[in-house]
């Protein structure tokens, strides 16, 4: 089978793997959709394992099923997650599925940029999601982004009628941007450098967009009834951006760190005024099997419309195309790869 296969951002080749085969309690999804997450490019972290397949935003079709294998069927369409955790230790049954160990030591083979991928037991036991009728391939790329964003919100407990400033809007950011104007956020605003950016942070509805390079506090609290965010999500690694965010949570208010830095960058922290104030900082990575399960009920019911933040449509042959407008971050938004284009 072709796959295309990752060296480092500037370097991804299409190449021919064999294709996988399955065991006892395993699955073979032909992958019809794989989107190209902003992590797939964070070139500081996947370089160290190169070369290899990424891809983990995937939709496809179930074209074979192992000996045990009775909840599944060949034929039916699917949405797996690559990483699943074990739902048994201590951080599971507390809540913190992240954490787990077995969800960090979790994959597929090979990868979702490739013609087919096998899916391991476990993976199979509790990380495959049958797509409803409603739902298309490509609204299946954006379950594992969404379900994210999903356990992010409810990580920083956003309520309804409460502010969000979204500080950068690229992919991770319009999810956030949408899902609070989906849930009853009250007013929604966005920053980055980047016009085209705003433009479709403007589209999707955020009622106001600030470039991060203006005085980003006081232009939140125009835009807010001269009050600052109840919540602010910092939807980049970049430290002047998270700096720039602790200036700009309101009395009572929080901030969650949604994006990853590079390893040792630290974040100095105004403690005296944040402990007055009562402002509280967290962080949110990944999403659980109950994230997954919501953010394909928020698709299904058309809650978000994820569909207009699709750019490109590319084959397994133009993944090096992709991975460098999403590297570039230009003028894309989703990037999606279609290995078996002409189905």
């Amino acid at each position: 089978m072709k796959a295309a296969v990752y060296y480092n951002n500037r370097d991804v080749r299409l190449e021919e793997r064999p294709k996988p085969k399955i065991g006892p309690g395993e699955i073979l999804v032909k992958v019809i959709a794989s989107g190209i997450c902003g992590s797939d490019v964070l070139e500081w972290y996947r370089i160290k394992k190169a070369p290899l397949v990424l891809g983990h935003e995937i939709a496809g079709d179930i074209v074979e099923v192992g000996d045990g294998v009775t909840r599944y069927q060949v034929g039916e369409r699917v949405f797996v997650s690559h990483h699943i955790p074990c739902n048994t230790c201590r951080y599971c049954l507390n809540g913190h599925h992240t954490v787990c160990e077995t969800l960090h030591t979790t994959n597929y083979d090979p990868g979702g940029f490739a013609e087919y991928l096998r899916v391991p037991a476990l993976n199979v036991d509790r990380g495959v999601f049958v797509l409803p009728e409603e739902m298309s391939y490509e609204d299946g790329v954006f379950v594992e982004p969404l379900a994210c964003v999903v356990r992010g919100q409810r990580t920083a407990g956003l309520k309804p009628g409460q502010s969000v400033l979204i500080v950068g809007s690229g992919i991770s950011g319009l999810l956030h941007l949408m899902l609070a104007r989906a849930t009853g956020a009250g007013r929604v605003m966005t920053t980055d450098i980047h016009p085209y950016r705003l433009n479709m942070a403007t589209a999707l509805g955020a009622d106001a967009v600030i470039d991060a390079r203006e005085d980003v506090p006081k232009r939140v609290a125009e835009a807010n009834g001269h009050r600052l965010a109840d919540l602010v999500i910092v939807c980049t690694g970049a430290l002047p951006a998270m700096e720039q965010a602790m200036q700009c949570a309101d009395r009572g208010g929080a901030i969650l760190f949604f994006a990853a830095t590079e390893p040792g960058v630290r974040l100095p922290v105004p403690l005296d005024k944040f402990w007055r104030n009562s402002v509280k900082m967290m962080t949110s990575y990944g999403n659980s099997p109950l994230d997954a399960e919501v953010a394909i009920e928020l698709l299904r019911a058309k809650r978000l419309p994820v569909e207009k933040m699709i750019t490109h449509r590319l084959g397994l042959a133009e993944a090096a195309l992709g991975f460098k407008l999403v590297a570039e971050a230009r003028e894309s938004m989703k990037v999606i790869i279609e290995p078996h284009p002409s189905r």
